[in-house]
């Protein structure tokens, strides 16, 4: 029954996409025409932030249409298509050649990199760490707790959770460090979230596509996360979310849902974003096309494709200098933060 909610937002999205499709769809010749133009359709139909980035999707058609020609080479119209697509400013859309795969990066590559594994593990650890997982944890000298959650791509377990937890049970606090963590799957984000909670929460809303307007949109549907059940750990000590520009996708959504809950506090940068379920498609010559399809919002109802942001007073970055004598200053500042905290 705990993942039966998971279920229905499946079935919900797939249900939404499907309704979204049942007009008549155009079919395209398998040449560089037909399938730019499929794969300017299949977008202006489906991709749900249009208007939250401010696109104007026929005037890029207007623009990048003409640079399609029947002689160009599958490379030549896999760049074209790549650059129409980086007009969207989407690190969920990518098209999926058998030779490359498209990627809009600057979401993070114009930000400074302000996560350093090494520094942390030998400067605060001596290399004595913990590893399960993607999780490497310990206790810090300051007697806070510490886990670097790497990814979400795959479930951490909850009997992993739970050692984790027993470990760290005699510490002051805990730091949850979501730095680089690239997200993955929202599913595995709710077995962590739910050691933080004694009641059901709202964790956020979702909606779908219910037509090919661009503000085709079902009401948002909410989502809840349960606290897990008695036979695990729960955490009830003071919990300090660290993130910064790298922490996306469903990393992102975990800080959204952790900042709600009482006794969190969330420092360090502005996530990456990245709030859009994605969803995939196929042009006429098999390449492939990932894009944001559904939105889905904090339990506020706010939308996070452009990054949660710190707890008010709480945002901080890497000193470089400070990184070459040993010092992570954003730990630093988790640190001190979770041994203030009641």
């Amino acid at each position: 029954m705990k993942f039966l909610h998971h279920t229905y937002i499946l079935l919900f999205l797939i249900l939404g996409l499907s309704a979204a499709g049942c007009h008549d769809v155009e079919q395209y010749a398998d040449n560089p025409e037909g399938n730019f133009d499929q794969l300017w359709k299949i977008l202006d139909e489906h991709y749900c932030f249009f208007e939250q980035k401010d696109v104007d999707w026929n005037e890029v058609y207007a623009r990048y249409r003409p640079k399609i020609s029947p002689a160009m080479t599958n490379e030549e119209l896999f760049e074209v298509c790549a650059q129409m697509l980086a007009e969207l400013r989407d690190g969920h859309t990518n098209l999926s050649a058998p030779f490359n795969t498209s990627y809009y990066r600057k979401w993070w590559s114009d930000y400074p990199q302000n996560y350093n594994a090494r520094l942390v593990e030998e400067n605060y650890f001596n290399f004595n760490y913990r590893s399960l997982g993607s999780v490497t944890y310990g206790i810090l000298s300051e007697n806070v707790g510490y886990m670097h959650y790497g990814s979400f791509e795959t479930s951490l377990g909850e009997g992993n959770i739970d050692y984790i937890l027993a470990f760290l049970a005699t510490a002051d606090g805990l730091i949850i460090d979501v730095r680089d963590n690239g997200g993955g799957s929202m599913t595995n984000v709710e077995p962590l979230v739910a050691r933080f909670t004694s009641q059901r929460i709202l964790a956020g809303s979702i909606c779908h596509k219910t037509g090919p307007g661009h503000n085709d949109f079902s009401e948002p549907y909410p989502y809840y996360y349960n606290p897990a059940s008695q036979d695990h750990i729960m955490w009830g000590k003071p919990v300090v979310v660290l993130a910064n520009r790298s922490t996306f996708s469903a990393a992102n959504n975990f800080v959204s849902v952790m900042k709600s809950l009482p006794n969190v506090v969330v420092v360090g940068d502005v996530t990456g974003g990245g709030s859009g379920m994605p969803f995939s498609s196929e042009l006429p010559n098999g390449w492939s096309i990932r894009f944001s399809a559904s939105p889905v919002r904090d339990p506020e109802g706010h939308l996070t494709e452009f990054g949660v942001t710190p707890t008010e007073g709480c945002e901080v970055d890497l000193d470089p200098q400070e990184a070459l004598n040993g010092h992570d200053t954003m730990l630093d500042f988790a640190i001190a933060k979770v041994l203030s905290m009641p």
